[in-house]
């Protein structure tokens, strides 16, 4: 799925929810580019960021380790850094059951 299809789904999704629901696709492009940089920078500060329906993202240090450069056998030091784990929510398990 596209970032544009993203944008007309959840914009249909809207719009059959009723008449109160009518939002353009250029709103709905503008709440998700907000929610990427809310979610970023909590993720930067170490937060979690659920996601109602679908799960949470949260940051996780990854400690330093020995790796091995699967082209040339040779081994290597990974550094250590911070990467974005995705926990998947009840919810979403079950529907995927």
């Amino acid at each position: 799925m596209t970032q544009k299809d993203l944008i007309d789904h959840v914009t249909k999704s809207l719009s059959s929810k009723g008449d109160a629901m009518h939002i353009s696709k250029t709103a709905v492009g503008h709440v998700l580019g907000a929610l990427g940089d809310v979610a970023a920078a909590e993720l930067l500060g170490g937060g979690s960021v659920p996601l109602p329906g679908l799960g949470k993202l949260k940051a996780e240090a990854r400690a330093a380790r020995a790796g091995r450069n699967p082209r040339t056998g040779e081994p290597i030091q990974i550094a250590a850094r911070t990467a974005v784990k995705f926990e998947a929510g009840k919810e979403l398990k079950e529907a995927l059951k």
